[in-house]
């Protein structure tokens, strides 16, 4: 099975939905138009399809070799990454200052979708490198972003995030790293550091690591921790590369269930030389940039699979002769009919698909606000920023928790053949799975959400997102074409709004309630989410069909979405009841009677 870029879905939402036309005027929109975007898809698919994937069962199946501190990718990796920098493709929403290309968030976005379903694991090493550079641009000092930021900015270097460590990951207050200060400006950073993607390979002549430590003398827990850049090579004053900087290495690599083509790294610290990025023991504010970053790099990584995975199981659905049709044959000719004819199959297909498109267009509906927070209208800007805190943790967790359900549901179109590794279904099965598990679980994604996004600010931003909903449904109630998505949109709006003021209520009198609530809180708010821009592309289909189209596409569009809201947003309402059941159920039991 090949994997097949979905540029048709992808122009659709940028142009008939999003209708990114209208923002010329925002910063790096300037020089977008409809057919840059067409042009860019059509490149960018062609090089996943043709460079990216056929990679990715080579790297299932060799994984990474590690050999006394030096780690080698899978055959192949090294010179497809080369021929991604050497095209373009890690600088394309860099700052042209730093030799990117200044595109919009939103085409870097849509061009990850491509990667990231040809090759989760091979994405994770530009990904990483773009949030190390963003993480650096924001708060590094003019110094270390000349000498840093260009070479991040087009991916010839690389670029890590080092947080986790033995006894900590979610609680990083409890990190044991220190650095000590040289006296030039410079520290000695020793600790170790532990599951850091793309810690170390073959595929760069540098690695540039961010890590968190704590300066000796700091105060205790969050507050004291600092931010540190710490090459793997040093760097001359003319930027040519120096000597190697000993104190780094690379101690192992874990073991894993799936993205074996990235290479998950033991990294140790021994007097290894960083330098301070922004202010003492603020680390954790700058840190936050490529932690947002990798947040949403997980949620389009974890849906993106669960395309790949839902392009394979069509194929085989397709194929895959058993049993005749309930209504008659539909294959007089063969054996059998292909099991697509099956009503069970088509309702995981459509499932599928319905995720998958919806899963679609919410990605690129939020980079649209990750662009927006740029915005010269403090107004906007404001606006697009409350959003990006507010809907982070819903796609990171809610697209990897579907991403994962469209993967298991691959693999079940596929029955015993998908268990088997002769097809492509058990791989992105594992390889999904972690995406519910790092750069924060889905279950800390919810209390984030619930306990620090929620009440920010008032709750200003949820009330502006129930306000942006309310004047979408007045403005197209009277759309009969569209009124299954429109009343679908309204009822899941009011479950949400019911259960945040039933968080209100019951979440600061017993926070054990707001911790109960919070996951099916976050598949309220998802559901709800893909709903709405479910209903701006019914609203895009509808319109291209009334001004005669005869394209095929629209009406599937419709009918997949139609799918959506009458068997896969009812379950809004459970996860309401579920909600209002409250802690004492989980609570109540004693932890010696598990």
């Amino acid at each position: 099975m090949a994997y097949k870029a979905p540029v048709r879905d992808l122009t659709f939402i940028l142009n008939e939905v999003l209708e990114i036309d209208r923002y010329s005027n925002q910063s790096g929109f300037a020089e977008v138009s409809s057919d840059l975007v067409q042009q860019i898809l059509e490149e960018g698919a062609k090089f996943a399809e043709e460079v990216i994937a056929p990679l990715n069962k080579v790297g299932d199946q060799e994984g990474c070799k590690w050999d006394n501190g030096k780690v080698t990718g899978p055959t192949g990796w090294k010179e497809a990454y080369q021929q991604m920098v050497e095209a373009g493709w890690p600088g394309l929403s860099s700052d042209p200052a730093h030799g990117g290309q200044g595109m919009p968030a939103i085409l870097g976005m849509a061009f990850g979708q491509f990667t990231a379903a040809a090759s989760p694991a091979f994405s994770m090493y530009p990904g990483l490198t773009h949030g190390c550079y963003e993480a650096l641009h924001a708060n590094a000092s003019d110094e270390l972003k000349a000498i840093y930021c260009p070479k991040l900015a087009t991916g010839e270097w690389g670029g890590t995030m080092n947080l986790t460590e033995p006894q900590c990951g979610t609680d990083l207050g409890l990190i044991r790293t220190k650095a000590v200060p040289n006296g030039d400006g410079s520290y000695n950073i020793t600790g170790q550091k532990i599951w850091i993607s793309s810690g170390e390979h073959d595929f760069t002549d540098n690695i540039i690591h961010l890590v968190l430590a704590r300066i000796e003398g700091a105060p205790t827990g969050i507050k004291g921790i600092s931010l540190f850049v710490v090459p793997k090579v040093f760097v001359n004053e003319d930027g040519s590369l120096g000597d190697r900087n000993e104190g780094v290495q690379c101690a192992g690599l874990e073991h894993k269930m799936g993205i074996h083509g990235n290479a998950t790294c033991v990294m140790s610290y021994e007097n290894a030389k960083g330098w301070l990025v922004g202010t003492e023991n603020k680390g954790m504010a700058a840190m936050f940039v490529m932690m947002n970053e990798a947040r949403l790099g997980t949620g389009l990584q974890g849906h993106s699979i669960g395309t790949a995975a839902y392009q394979a199981a069509v194929e085989f659905a397709r194929d895959r002769l058993q049993g005749r049709s309930l209504t008659g044959s539909k294959n007089a000719d063969g054996p059998a009919d292909p099991i697509i004819v099956h009503p069970d199959v088509r309702r995981m297909l459509l499932e599928s698909k319905a995720y998958v498109e919806g899963g679609q267009a919410f990605i690129l509906w939020t980079a649209l606000q990750a662009d927006l927070q740029k915005s010269d209208d403090e107004a906007t800007a404001q606006k697009a920023r409350d959003y990006m805190g507010l809907i982070t943790p819903v796609v990171k967790a809610f697209l990897t928790d579907r991403g994962f359900h469209v993967a298991s549901l691959a693999m079940q179109v596929h029955g015993g053949s998908g268990y088997t590794e002769h097809f492509p279904a058990s791989q992105y099965l594992r390889d999904a799975r972690i995406t519910l598990i790092y750069e924060g679980t889905n279950g800390v994604q919810a209390l984030d959400l619930v306990g620090r996004k929620l009440p920010a600010n008032g709750g200003r931003a949820i009330m502006s997102w129930f306000a942006d909903i309310d004047a979408f449904v007045s403005d197209n109630s009277g759309n009969e074409a569209i009124k299954p998505f429109i009343d679908g949109l309204s009822d899941s709006k009011k479950k949400l709004q019911e259960a945040t003021m039933w968080l209100m209520q019951n979440g600061m009198q017993n926070p054990d309630n707001a911790g109960a609530a919070s996951t099916d809180y976050l598949h309220i708010f998802g559901l709800t989410a893909m709903a709405y821009v479910w209903a701006q592309m019914a609203i895009a289909a509808q319109k291209a069909i009334d001004g005669g189209s005869d394209d095929p596409f629209y009406a599937t569009k419709l009918q997949t979405g139609r799918y959506f809201v009458e068997r896969i947003l009812p379950d809004a309402g459970s996860h309401l009841a579920k909600l209002k059941t409250g802690a004492d159920v989980l609570m109540a039991m004693p932890a010696e009677a598990f």
